[in-house]
């Protein structure tokens, strides 16, 4: 068997693109422009990318970009500050920290101070509450566009088993809480999971968030199995350089699985664009418009 290949950045274009109609919309039949604030603390190379990135598409599907950039010596108080300006900010509907932060700064108390309305990142703790409690929440952007690809490929999810490997707050736990919201049946499993070969064994869907390079490989793999692969590893090449891979070996994983997302260019190329479609999702509530269904959850 030959997987089907799950191309995250076609899947990724297609989002944009329903994100940038519905922004047309918002503008033409309310006056209404959603914005998105980027708070970068430091000169981290990544974080620089991510942003100049982020703020790019924001500008492409036509919402108002903002950027605030701090010298990475900023106090708490004065982070906290510019997040308080932006929470009473009307023309602001997400607000997004840039993580990691410098050490001095306490990530949760920061993230925390957001307004959950524009916590589009979907970390701050009522959020995360209310996905676990199946209540409307902002939610994680990888695991929304990874739960995205997985309606688009099968439609219906509902009775099948999936097996999340990793128990991150960021990926591997609301990853979860979407599939069961989808009526699947859900194991957490992780690098201390015993048997845990035989574990995935037993999965219609496969996510792999576990962070560790190649780790999954294909004798684990149902036959017909689908495998989200959230793992982004850098790895040495055996003659010199580096590459990126996923957390599972794609070769094996591939001739086993019925469909199978690429690293790069699976999951990475969706988190973006569900950052989008998560601040379209919040200009909506804000003005007690109609939701994007298609978008959130």
């Amino acid at each position: 068997m030959t997987a089907t290949v799950i191309d995250g950045k076609a899947f990724a274009a297609k989002v944009r693109g329903q994100v940038a109609e519905g922004v047309a919309r918002l503008k033409a039949d309310h006056d209404i422009t959603p914005g998105l604030a980027v708070v970068l603390v430091g000169e981290d190379p990544a974080s620089q990318v991510y942003v100049k990135s982020k703020g790019k598409m924001t500008r492409e599907v036509g919402m108002k970009s903002v950027e605030h950039r701090l010298d990475a010596s900023v106090s708490e108080a004065g982070l906290l500050e510019v997040i308080e300006t932006l929470n009473a900010d009307p023309t602001i509907h997400g607000i997004l920290v840039q993580l990691p932060l410098p050490d001095h700064l306490n990530s949760d108390l920061v993230i925390n101070a957001i307004d959950p309305a524009k916590d589009v990142d979907g970390f701050h703790i009522s959020n995360v509450g209310r996905l676990a409690t199946g209540q409307k929440a902002m939610v994680p952007c990888t695991p929304l566009g990874a739960l995205l690809m997985l309606r688009d490929h099968h439609g219906s999810l509902s009775g099948l088993n999936a097996v999340v490997i990793g128990r991150s707050n960021i990926v591997g736990k609301p990853m979860a809480q979407l599939l069961l919201g989808d009526s699947c049946t859900v194991t957490i499993a992780h690098s201390r999971t015993r048997d845990l070969p035989d574990v995935v064994r037993g999965a219609d869907i496969v996510v792999a968030a576990v962070g560790r390079p190649e780790m999954v490989q294909g004798d684990w793999i149902k036959p017909g199995a689908t495998v989200i692969d959230v793992g982004i590893n850098r790895i040495d090449k055996p003659d010199g350089g580096t590459r990126l891979v996923g957390d599972a070996d794609y070769e094996s994983c591939a001739e086993v699985a019925g469909a199978i997302t690429p690293v790069p260019g699976g999951v990475g190329p969706m988190t973006i664009a569900c950052l989008l479609a998560n601040t379209l999702t919040a200009c909506c509530r804000a003005n007690a418009l109609a939701e994007p269904d298609t978008l959130t959850v």
